[in-house]
């Protein structure tokens, strides 16, 4: 029983940095756009090799 003289402390100040963290994330605008992330990944907007330049009207550049 004497051990619960820290655990219990101990357990009361982690919580609380915990909870302060939270807060602080909530302050800081970490939870604006939990969807955005993983539809922005799927869409095919960006691509890791660009697209070469060619005229719009698709005769390209024959050479």
């Amino acid at each position: 029983m004497d051990v619960l003289r820290f655990l219990i402390p101990a357990s009361l100040f982690l919580g609380g940095i915990g909870l302060a963290a939270f807060f602080w994330t909530l302050r800081s605008n970490q939870y604006d756009d939990p969807d955005g992330d993983s539809r922005r990944i799927l869409t095919d907007d960006w691509d890791a090799r660009p697209k070469p330049d060619t005229p719009e009207d698709g005769s390209g550049d024959a050479r």
